[in-house]
């Protein structure tokens, strides 16, 4: 039990770039990636904004899975894949030499992305497509893996449940290698036209570039990107034994559920307040040396103010001395798969110890006052960083990575 759980692997799929190194990149100069939609007609959405991946993923999908395998997964599926693959791959990761059965896969899944934006799907492949367990099936089947292998469906924070279930896997000393992740695109027109209904979107379609603006006075709700992200878990004995690369270590974490409401989280960060505190508590990490947060930051009136009053809760006076930025101003909000995309950032800044930044901060909310790494990133030593996922229905995560 005692043995720690580290990260030797890590990649993402986002607008900003289809690579870990790309995005990255693209974070540290404050980059947009939101633009107008072009995966579907949006002329009659009320939001025609979104961060879609790149052009060019095509044809990296097409070069990495066969055609006939490709005509049984949706995009969003596809993006996971190839996320996973090329993590792998770029990692040198041979299972030739590990016992596949404790190899395993979880990737965070709302749903598997077919819907009127979606192609090609028919009543051969239809049910093979809508398969939840898909995302994590195929990436299993392409390296015999015989471990856990499942996905996990919590909304928002969908693959920040995923990465610490792969943490407990190892933790409990059933598995030595975990795959976890997860993906995401609700860029069409019903979900669209569902998430307006609620006003959860912002309609700021004149200035794609400049729409989501996190703990920003004029932020008018979240604007939707697309992606994927994965992170290799492993034990650090296994870690060791092949002369892995270690990127950093997941100290532990924490669920709660708020029971409160299906949209609105708890007044005042209630419910944010004590999943950063349990997942302190579990982490056996003192308050003192947290050195950065990656907010969940969505660009919503509520979020951004229960958020940062929650970091106050639980820091205290020190809350205005923890840089906390929201990377969503950048990537959109990637629903499934922004957990792990956060994930992978929050390891990067340790790594690199480099903040990456909350773009857009043009116009300051006098009621949300932390330092939100205003518009570039920040030279930094970081110790110790969370990850917080704040989803509809209560279901919380925060995920707490540390310095290796």
């Amino acid at each position: 039990m005692a043995n720690k759980v580290v990260v030797t692997g890590i990649n993402m799929l986002t607008a900003l770039g289809l690579g870990w190194e790309e995005t990255w990149k693209n974070i540290q100069e404050g980059k947009s990636g939101v633009k107008g939609i072009t995966l579907f007609n949006a002329s009659e959405n009320q939001t025609q904004i979104a961060a879609e991946l790149p052009i060019e993923f095509s044809e990296k999908s097409s070069s990495i899975i066969k055609k006939r395998l490709a005509k049984q997964m949706t995009r969003v599926t596809q993006m996971s894949y190839v996320c996973a693959v090329e993590a792998i791959e770029k990692h040198s990761i041979d299972f030739e030499i590990m016992n596949k059965k404790r190899v395993g896969v979880i990737m965070g899944v709302v749903n598997t992305g077919d819907s009127s934006s979606e192609q090609g799907t028919n009543s051969k492949n239809l049910i093979i497509k809508r398969m939840n367990n898909a995302m994590s099936a195929w990436i299993g089947m392409r390296y015999n893996i015989e471990g856990p292998n499942f996905t996990t469906s919590s909304a928002c924070s969908s693959s920040a449940f995923a990465v610490a279930l792969g943490y407990d896997a190892i933790k409990a000393g059933r598995a030595d290698m975990m795959i976890v992740g997860g993906a995401d695109s609700i860029i069409n027109k019903e979900e669209i036209e569902g998430f307006n209904e609620i006003y959860a979107l912002s309609l700021q379609n004149d200035k794609p570039e400049k729409a989501s603006c996190p703990f920003s006075k004029n932020r008018d709700g979240f604007v939707i990107g697309e992606g994927a992200g994965v992170m290799i878990l492993e034990s650090e004995e296994s870690a060791k034994k092949r002369g892995a690369k270690i990127y950093a270590e997941l100290a532990n974490y924490a669920f709660t559920n708020e029971s409160y409401n299906i949209m609105a989280p708890k007044p005042n960060g209630e419910g944010m307040a004590d999943t950063m505190e349990i997942a302190l508590q579990n982490a056996g990490i003192s308050k003192e040396d947290v050195g950065y947060i990656n907010a969940h930051g969505t660009s919503t009136m509520l979020n951004d103010m229960y958020e940062s009053q929650a970091i106050k809760k639980v820091f205290g006076e020190r809350a205005y001395k923890i840089p906390t930025s929201s990377t969503k101003s950048m990537t959109g909000h990637t629903i499934g798969a922004a957990g792990a995309i956060e994930a992978v950032i929050s390891v990067l800044a340790i790594k690199d110890s480099i903040l990456p930044p909350t773009i857009n901060y043009d116009e300051p909310d006098p009621d949300l006052d932390l330092d939100y790494i205003p518009n570039k990133a920040r030279k930094q030593d970081v110790k110790v960083a969370l990850s917080n996922s704040f989803a509809f229905g209560g279901h919380n995560a925060t995920l707490v990575f540390r310095k290796y």
